[in-house]
């Protein structure tokens, strides 16, 4: 008897003896599909800090060529194809940073938010999550006592206030360079871009509520002890990045210093459409970006994919991002 044979007879008798149905061999996939989102939160030690990546969901630029209007559009698309991303939809993540140093719980910029209504949504509807995730990762709003700000632009401070204008953070000071507060609550300064209006009646509707506990921040200067201020002036006049240190390790938060983790590193001399002055900013980014890189420094960048941590190495003229992998057994 061969084993074809064997087989139904094997079957013929696990049906008869009811093990098995008859009709059918194996399970119907008739599951429905699951379109409900996850949180998003990433949780890492830092020497004796616990830090959290908080997504604020991500914000979509449309086609690039716009945000890079300097920029031969045949080079945006080949760098684009070239590394299998889109060619015609430029997407970056927000990846807002909570640091627990056993001391304080601290906000590292805040996301869309909702406090400016349909604005908050200028950038689709993916935005704005920051709170959700926060509170899926164990953090209450309440709970944070500085907000750390790298500089005033709708993506990194509307999430201050709610829609009515009350504190989102009751208890928290908020940080931001003397220069960005003057500069993101003047009007004087609506001119220019479309988007400078309703940047600048957000930043004034949202650091307003902070008025009596904003702390300036000044280059070379710690905001608190471990965090230390790095001026890079360029895309907002007072840009910052922060270096945040413990126990003989270190990581810079570098906010907006490049936007997108192929274009600006890979070209870091290129031009942003966002960018106060756009010389300046890409100055401000080559410099820096030369340090990290040199220094084999760790870095969380707000806008690169998802939770933005790793290295930035050398590579030709320009650079290469180095996702670090996440550990997601292990609590640190």
């Amino acid at each position: 008897m061969d084993r074809r044979t064997l087989l139904r007879a094997a079957t013929g008798l696990a049906v008869g003896a009811g093990l098995l149905p008859a009709a059918s061999w194996h399970a119907e996939a008739a599951a429905p599909f699951r379109n409900d989102v996850p949180p998003a939160w990433y949780r890492f030690r830092l020497g004796g800090y616990e830090a959290t990546v908080i997504s604020d969901g991500r914000l979509p630029l449309g086609k690039p060529e716009p945000a890079f209007p300097a920029s031969p559009p045949e080079e945006i698309v080949g760098l684009l194809r070239g590394n299998f991303l889109p060619p015609d939809a430029a997407t970056l993540e927000q990846n807002v940073l909570v640091l627990n140093t056993g001391r304080q719980l601290i906000l590292f910029d805040t996301g869309m938010g909702e406090s400016m209504g349909a604005d908050s949504k200028m950038f689709g509807p993916t935005t704005g999550r920051m709170l959700a995730n926060m509170r899926a990762a164990g953090i209450q709003p309440e709970q944070i006592d500085l907000v750390v700000l790298s500089h005033a632009h709708c993506d990194h401070c509307w999430g201050l206030v709610d829609a009515a204008g009350n504190r989102v953070f009751p208890n928290a000071q908020v940080a931001l360079s003397e220069a960005d507060l003057r500069y993101w609550t003047d009007d004087s300064n609506k001119r220019g871009p479309a988007f400078m209006t309703s940047f600048i009646d957000g930043a004034k509707k949202n650091l307003s509520a902070y008025r009596d506990r904003m702390v300036m921040v000044k280059d070379g200067a710690e905001v608190v002890p471990g965090i230390t201020a790095i001026s890079t002036p360029g895309h907002t006049v007072g840009h910052t990045c922060y270096t945040i240190e413990s126990d003989g390790q270190s990581m810079v938060y570098t906010g907006d210093l490049a936007h997108h983790h192929i274009l600006l590193l890979q070209r870091p001399l290129w031009e942003f459409s966002f960018d106060t002055d756009p010389k300046l900013s890409a100055q401000s980014r080559s410099r820096m970006l030369d340090r990290l890189a040199t220094d084999r420094q760790a870095v969380l960048s707000y806008h690169f994919p998802w939770p933005g941590l790793g290295h930035v190495a050398k590579a030709g003229e320009g650079y290469v991002w180095v996702p670090e992998p996440m550990d997601l057994t292990s609590a640190g």
